[in-house]
This record gives C-alpha cells, structure tokens and sequence, in this order.
C-alpha cells in the first residue's frame, strides 16, 4: 500500500479527530490537509507507526487552531454553537453517534484548549497519556489531570440519563408536529421545564443574541414562530441523531440538534449561520 493510500485509509478517522477538537468542519479539512503536506516533506520510511504520527500531528494543528479560534469566538456576535454534520456515509453515522454528538460539542465549546484536546484524545480516542503530552506540552501527570477535570465537566452538564434513539426520534417528531401546527400545548408537553434553546446566526442572519431557558417561554416562542416558516420541519441526522431542518420566510434555513433526556427535550440548538450549513 502506498503512502498517499495509508493516508486517504486514515482520513476519516483524521478528521473525525480535528472535528472533535475544532467543532468545524472547513477547520477540520484544513488542518487533515496540512497533516498531508507535512507528511509530504518527512522521510516516510524513517517513521514507525504512521497512523500515529499522523494523530499526533493532526491533534496538535488542531489544538493550534483551537487556542487562535478561542479569540475570534469571544467576539462572535451572539452564542457560538459548533458546526452541525449530516454523513452520508452509514458507518460513519455510527461513528459519529459514539464519539462526535453535538450535545457533547456543545459541552467541549466550555473548556479550555488543553482540556478539550486531553479528552478528546484520551476518552474519545484512546491515546496514553503520554502521547497525549507531546501534543499538548505538559507532562503525563498533568495531562491525566486535564483529561479528569474535563470528565467531570462533560459528566456535570450532560444529561444524567441519555434518551435511546426511539426516545429521542419520538421526542423530535413530537416537537415538529406541535411547531408545524403551532400548538402551543403540545410544545409544552415535549419541552422540558427547564429546557434551553440557544441561535446561532453569526450577525449574518436574524438570531436571538442570548439563550432562551424555560419550557412556556420557549413553546410560546416557537409556537409564534411557526407561522413564519415556509415549509414543514424536515427530519436531517446531525452528528448521529435525529434533527430537524427548518426554511424560512427570510430566504435561510435553521439545523436543529436536540436533547432529550427523560422523554422531553432539555436543549435545542439552533445554527443559522450560512456558513455553517455547508455539510448540512
């Protein structure tokens, strides 16, 4: 097997890897791309395990992306959310479901560069800790301490029970039914009490700048809402789950991602940004 064909082998899975760290996708193929052209000016032969230092190479563009994007999302009008994914590929829509979820993107958005990428690498890829401190510049007891205190982040904020597929679908096709006929009731039946829904426009499209928390004050927000969208909620897999794409009068769509934790939805994210619906 040739070099370029190890390579494309490993794409996927490189990618999946810049993606987890960066939560987006054109960031992503950039950094896999560079990896490439790195791997172009090495002596091949002299490297031992390939698919190793491409990982390694790969997590540490990545995580230099990360630290420079941190800057540009403080100053992003409204809330930032990670870019949503629709595979076409089966396989990876399981891949996807295992280890890439949006509601885990959403959580990875609230850590540190170092944190994010030691638990990423750690409990998503399975890499040593030793490894993982080339990468990151911080010994192995270090690093084992920012994989933990990120663990503890993503345990605290995700839901205690996470809903099956068939939990999750229901709860999705549920809320669509109640958006399409504006039913307020019905959106106060699937919402959970204390359910957040967060927009993300960019300052390029019409958003809420702030979080909306609340379930009547969400199902009341929908509920008016429905009246402006052009044409049913379209059911889309996003990142391994069931969502929803809405078209509005305005001329641009919406990608929602859900989660469902105890038969009613807790989150909603809404990603209106034009340029974050290019794989969607």
């Amino acid at each position: 097997m040739t070099v370029t064909e190890r390579f494309e082998q490993a794409r996927p899975r490189l990618m999946r890897l810049a993606y987890s760290e960066l939560g987006d996708v054109g960031e992503a193929e950039d950094v896999v791309q560079e990896a490439w052209l790195r791997l172009e000016r090495v002596d091949v032969a002299a490297i031992e395990n390939l698919d190793g230092w491409l990982t390694k190479v790969v997590a540490r563009l990545a995580l230099d992306r990360l630290r420079s994007a941190r800057v540009r999302r403080e100053s992003y009008v409204g809330p930032w959310l990670p870019e949503p994914l629709a595979p076409d590929d089966p396989a990876e829509r399981v891949t996807l479901d295992e280890s890439v979820s949006y509601a885990l993107l959403t959580v990875l958005e609230r850590l540190s560069p170092a944190e994010r990428t030691a638990f990423v690498l750690h409990d998503v890829f399975d890499m040593p800790f030793g490894d993982i401190a080339e990468v990151v510049g911080r010994t192995p007891a270090g690093v084992r301490q920012l994989a933990s205190r990120a663990r503890h982040r993503v345990r605290r904020e995700r839901p205690r029970f996470e809903a099956s597929p068939d939990e999750h679908e229901r709860a999705v096709r549920a809320f669509a039914r109640a958006v399409e006929q504006g039913d307020l009731e019905g959106l106060v039946a699937v919402l959970d009490p204390e359910v957040l829904w967060t927009s993300d426009g960019g300052g390029r499209v019409s958003a809420a700048r702030r979080p909306l928390r609340g379930g009547m004050r969400v199902a009341r927000a929908w509920a008016a809402l429905s009246a402006t969208f052009v044409a049913d909620p379209a059911e889309i897999e996003l990142n391994g789950r069931l969502g929803l794409l809405l078209s509005s009068g305005d001329g641009h769509r919406a990608a929602l991602s859900f989660v469902v934790s105890d038969g009613r939805i807790s989150r909603i994210a809404a990603v209106r940004n034009p340029e974050k619906l290019r794989h969607v």
